[in-house]
């Protein structure tokens, strides 16, 4: 399975893209504004979107994507998320003020888009080489979830946690199966701290502290994402020091720095 990393900052600047990943060629994982780097037919290419929450900066190029390549597409977008994050871009993304609704453009019949409701726990199998995605618990300012993706017939999960603060059952169900890499974000450096607990994102201190979850026999590879630009230099040299302290959780884990236009594949 190959995740082609289009954005993974947690703000925009240049060079600088709000998270989304490209799944193989059909899958989605959230819309932030690295979407605006895919060509028209990669873009028309993709069938299903499963987003982990309604933050603008996870679906602000949803609206746009479907503006751009709706009129190619035989059948609709299918958009699996949260019945909260539905609800949210219903009301405030495709309410024929922000942007049309395109539940109903062209038509109520084949509208360029279709919502699907997902929740905490639940297996998806999508894609033409199917994919079978679980469904992660989250911690975050409003309903939100991660993903465990792997392929159908078997093999290692791709982990991404979403945003997220401390979240003890998302580990107890990392520890459970099979992890070929994990994405985890880290928005803010720990002069931040009390900022990151207040809006529920993970700086270096609280990593450390949720990674120190993972059972001490499971090694792979874990990427940071979601930093804010501005201080991506900062987060990585705190967590770098932190694991040459050999803080519990850092400690002998392979920590890497995600970045955009990268592919990871396994």
């Amino acid at each position: 399975m190959q995740v082609r990393v289009l954005g993974c900052s947690g703000a925009i600047a240049k060079d600088c893209r709000t998270t989304s990943f490209l799944v193989d060629a059909d899958l989605l994982v959230d819309a932030g504004t690295g979407v605006g780097d895919l060509t028209l037919d990669e873009m028309a290419g993709i069938d299903d979107v499963v987003l982990t929450h309604s933050h603008l900066d996870h679906i602000a190029a949803l609206p746009l994507m479907l503006d751009a390549v709706g009129s190619r597409r035989t059948r609709p977008l299918r958009v699996h998320a949260l019945a909260a994050t539905i609800n949210a871009l219903r009301a405030h993304v495709f309410n024929n003020v922000i942007w049309p609704n395109f539940e109903r453009i062209p038509s109520p019949e084949l509208p360029f888009v279709s919502f699907h409701e997902i929740a905490v726990g639940q297996r998806l199998e999508l894609g033409d080489a199917p994919k079978l995605i679980e469904v992660l618990p989250a911690v975050h300012t409003v309903p939100a979830c991660g993903f465990a993706i792997r392929r159908a017939e078997g093999g290692a999960h791709w982990v991404f946690s979403g945003d997220t603060e401390r979240n003890p059952p998302f580990w107890e169900r990392v520890n459970a199966i099979d992890v070929a890499m994990l994405v985890i974000e880290t928005a803010f450096s720990t002069r931040e701290e009390a900022l990151a607990e207040r809006s529920l994102h993970l700086s270096p201190v609280a990593l450390a502290q949720e990674l120190a979850h993972i059972d001490p026999g499971k090694q792979y590879p874990i990427y940071i994402t979601h930093t804010k630009p501005a201080e991506t230099e900062e987060i990585m040299s705190q967590i770098e020091m932190l694991a040459g302290r050999e803080v519990a959780g850092l400690a002998q884990r392979d920590i890497r720095w995600l970045k955009a236009d990268g592919v990871l594949t396994f």
